[in-house]
């Protein structure tokens, strides 16, 4: 089993350009990983696409040769099911020799329409998916259920889509972590490996990032169901602290009803409430920068260490 990083796990030092994807790459080379999951969902405010600077050939003619120097597989993170947009990104990944592409139907809000839509809109673009031997990835984004997903992948009938597990993101549509990716793992064709933990926020709780293996989730037992009940030969660690989400459905609608046992037990927030609020970590004050720079920087070393141990248990 390879391991790869998104540059997820980072997204502090390039919101703040303190990395590129040049030295994202040199850096997951430095961690002794396998392989890049390339983020280039537009930050606001922020020029290029995600964590590529561009999409002009001779730019991502240089991002491949870096990728190729170490070795590595690529894989890329968009979003939307827009036909015109996901043949753009199709391109993009041909171009840097990426050959999965992770994609998600509901921007923002849980939007039925945008799931409606979906099967159709992807059905378009599976003869370029063919054409360059890429698999397109349909996440369960914190608002779709995996049977949402699971129901996609199904109308769109093609070996070329299949799902992205990301072992956290159901947590928001209050699924349980273990059992969303049993559900998704014999049709995962790439993952999000990453650990939550449940915080209160004033009268309000939300779903936090923390290092692999630190939190509620039971990482273990899901790594060990994605070795056994998949096809897959890769696992990203996308290391989501500090960060923090709110809930995107009604308490039940992936099974789960209420906080305070397992994947869902309520424990203290990373930073206290009266320094920074949850919803605040993601774009973090000036004051606050430094300290929370370094403690995504260590909490990407934990989590890489504890994935590697995991994959010399299950996987040699």
């Amino acid at each position: 089993m390879k391991i790869g990083l998104e540059t997820e796990s980072y997204h502090l030092q390039f919101i703040t350009g303190r990395m590129d994807i040049f030295q994202f790459i040199r850096k997951t080379a430095e961690l002794g990983l396998d392989g890049v999951m390339i983020n280039i969902v537009k930050w606001p405010g922020l020029p290029g696409w995600g964590t590529l600077a561009s999409f002009e050939p001779d730019y991502l003619k240089r991002v491949k040769a870096e990728i190729q120097k170490y070795g590595f597989f690529a894989e890329i993170d968009t979003n939307g099911t827009d036909p015109e947009h996901l043949s753009q990104v199709i391109e993009v990944a041909h171009q840097i020799g990426a050959d999965v592409i992770r994609t998600y139907t509901c921007i923002g809000e849980y939007d039925l329409e945008s799931l409606k839509k979906a099967p159709g809109n992807i059905g378009q673009i599976v003869p370029l998916l063919q054409k360059y031997r890429i698999k397109l990835a349909v996440e369960n984004h914190e608002t779709e259920l995996t049977s949402e997903v699971i129901q996609i992948i199904e109308e769109v009938n093609s070996p070329w889509v299949g799902a992205h597990c990301d072992i956290g993101n159901g947590m928001m549509a209050w699924e349980d972590p273990v059992e969303a990716a049993r559900k998704l793992a014999p049709y995962a064709n790439t993952t999000h490996f990453k650990d939550h933990i449940i915080v209160h926020d004033g009268e309000d709780y939300r779903v936090c990032g923390v290092p692999v293996g630190t939190g509620n989730i039971d990482t273990e037992q899901i790594f060990k169901i994605l070795v056994e009940q998949s096809i897959l030969t890769r696992i990203n660690v996308e290391m989501c602290f500090p960060y923090a989400a709110s809930f995107k459905r009604e308490p039940g609608a992936g099974g789960v009803f209420e906080v305070g046992e397992g994947a869902f037990e309520v424990k203290q927030p990373p930073y206290a409430l009266t320094v920074i609020k949850p919803l605040d970590y993601y774009y973090p004050p000036e004051e606050l920068l430094e300290k929370m720079l370094d403690d995504q920087e260590k909490g990407v070393e934990q989590s890489v260490a504890y994935t590697l141990a995991l994959r010399d248990k299950y996987c040699r």
